[in-house]
């Protein structure tokens, strides 16, 4: 299993906000979300929660487990 994410996307629908900006209001590095949005990096629950709470959307509209065990367009 994999964690995928949506955080680009949330960006561009919160009127585009850098990476830097983000990471400023969240109180982590530009290198964190670059590292989160790339798969590269898994967030704490907090961090997690900071991000939805900046979002004000769910952790799991955010977050989601890949199964790479599981065909993409499982009909199950």
């Amino acid at each position: 299993m994999k964690l995928g994410n949506n955080l680009r996307r949330c960006r561009f629908e919160s009127d585009e906000i850098s990476q830097q900006a983000l990471a400023n209001e969240i109180g982590v590095t530009r290198l964190t979300i670059h590292s989160i949005e790339k798969g590269k990096f898994v967030p704490s629950t907090l961090l997690s929660l900071k991000l939805a709470r900046f979002f004000g959307k769910a952790v799991e509209e955010i977050f989601f487990i890949i199964d790479e065990d599981q065909p993409v367009n499982s009909t199950q």
